[in-house]
């Protein structure tokens, strides 16, 4: 039987635990942003532009990973 919780994280080649904290990592990340977007809703002039470009740069970091395991996956 293939153990539920590495499945994935070995289908992209990494551990457990590598992808528990590359996973938590992006979270984290997620949290600070979505923070700065409340604040921004409510002071339209902070953080005009920095949470846009936070959000392209993890998005560029997540696609440059989906390309790496897709590389991976087909050799």
């Amino acid at each position: 039987m293939k153990n539920i919780f590495t499945k994935h994280p070995h289908a992209i080649g990494e551990s457990y635990f590598k992808h528990f904290f590359k996973a938590c990592s992006f979270g984290f990340k997620l949290l600070f942003i979505s923070f700065r977007v409340f604040i921004h809703a409510i002071f339209p002039f902070f953080f005009e532009h920095s949470t846009s470009e936070k959000i392209r740069k993890l998005n560029d970091i997540l696609q440059k990973r989906k390309k790496e395991v897709t590389d991976l996956q087909e050799n």
